[in-house]
């Protein structure tokens, strides 16, 4: 019987982007295993998994605890379980589980899989910070039999800085998105009036919607100074996401005198619904891998406005969004208002990027990962020769 364990750093990555593997490979006969801190607790991964394993560590990356606890429960649970192929996902875990089996016999090792989901260094990053990073991928590249890239500026990237060998790295349009459930049919209209009555904005307002955790990188303040200077009386901004900066946005908003025509709405689980609602989306970020809810509102077919960073420069390229300059407040207040002011060419732009996600299908990157699993096991380990 072939074995997978998938881990990730916490288990919200896997319900996100995973299941879909885990139900496919199982289908196929595999055991599937996944990994991560506080499994146990998601009724989700109890019931799609063959079997989960608890681990500590934490999201940051400087925590003792990753390189002092976490090594020897992966090297247990591996020896126990006797895996043909470890797939890791996220930073902290995917170079901890690199880290915990880099001293394994090849005789013991299981193929090694990393997918990044961006790297943590990229062209707009501080050159310091770039250069941390790219030390550690290279080392971490050394524990690495294959490594999966998202975007083709980290594919341009690994293959310069020799990552892992060049024969070893594939690009894969993301980890895919499920083209039924992100369908302008999956919901009615219905449920589409609903929502914007719960936000209690007339049939003739222009919605705009962000999808995206209230971090710094997201940079949620370059959307409410945008939409404060387009200033249109038939327009309004509807944040769906948590995280430590939504109080200082909500004051931001406050001070911005447009608290009355932005709505945050925290995190919700009718995004498909709140997107269909909507005129467009807007991402602000400054650092991204391959964006999902770009792909998801691309999916549907609203048109969206996204930044000239890697990944998103992917999916909007060749007209099928609209691109704007990090931090550039004037171009991102142009871009609103000139979805407000062109709706028909807005469509227009929407039904183009809803052309272009056929390629992103989860079932079509299923099928690449079945080809690599393959692949994979044949593969004479890689670590000797970086």
């Amino acid at each position: 019987m072939n074995r997978l364990l998938m881990v990730t750093t916490i288990p919200d990555t896997l319900k996100a982007f995973l299941l879909p593997f885990a139900r496919h490979f199982r289908a196929q006969g595999w055991r599937v295993d996944a990994m991560a801190c506080g499994i146990s607790n998601s009724p989700e991964c109890l019931e799609t998994f063959d079997h989960v394993w608890d681990v500590e560590w934490s999201r940051n990356p400087l925590d003792p605890r990753n390189l002092l606890v976490a090594p020897s429960i992966i090297q247990e649970v591996v020896q126990q379980a006797e895996y043909n192929i470890v797939h890791v996902h996220t930073p902290v875990a995917a170079f901890v589980c690199r880290y915990a089996l880099s001293n394994f016999k090849y005789q013991q090792r299981p193929t090694i899989i990393y997918t990044a989901h961006g790297f943590h260094f990229h062209s707009g990053g501080q050159p310091l910070k770039n250069s941390v990073f790219i030390a550690l991928e290279k080392l971490a590249g050394r524990w690495t039999d294959y490594l999966v890239v998202m975007n083709r500026e980290d594919e341009q990237a690994a293959r310069r800085l020799r990552l892992v060998l060049p024969e070893r790295i594939r690009y894969m349009p993301g980890i895919g998105v499920n083209l039924q459930y992100y369908s302008s049919d999956a919901s009615s209209n219905n449920e589409v009036e609903r929502v914007r009555q719960q936000l209690d904005i007339a049939p003739d307002i222009s919605l705009f919607v962000s999808v995206a955790e209230f971090i710094k990188r997201k940079r949620p303040q370059d959307i409410l100074k945008a939409f404060a200077c387009v200033n249109h009386p038939k327009a309004h901004l509807a944040f769906a996401g948590d995280g430590p900066l939504m109080e200082q946005m909500q004051h931001l908003a406050s001070q911005l005198g447009i608290q009355h025509k932005v709505s945050f709405l925290g995190f919700r689980k009718d995004i498909p619904t709140l997107m269909r609602a909507s005129v467009a989306t807007i991402l602000a970020s400054e650092q991204e891998g391959l964006p999902r809810c770009v792909m998801e509102s691309m999916c549907l077919g609203i048109p969206v406005i996204g930044t000239k960073i890697r990944g998103t420069q992917d999916l909007l390229s060749q007209d099928c969004g609209l691109l704007v300059k990090v931090g550039d407040i004037q171009e991102l207040t142009g871009a609103i208002a000139w979805i407000i002011n062109h709706p028909l060419e807005a469509r227009i732009l929407g039904e183009r990027g809803k052309q272009r996600m056929a390629a992103y299908d989860v079932r079509h990157v299923i099928e690449l990962h079945q080809k690599l699993y393959t692949e994979a096991p044949l593969a004479l380990p890689s670590f000797a020769g970086i």
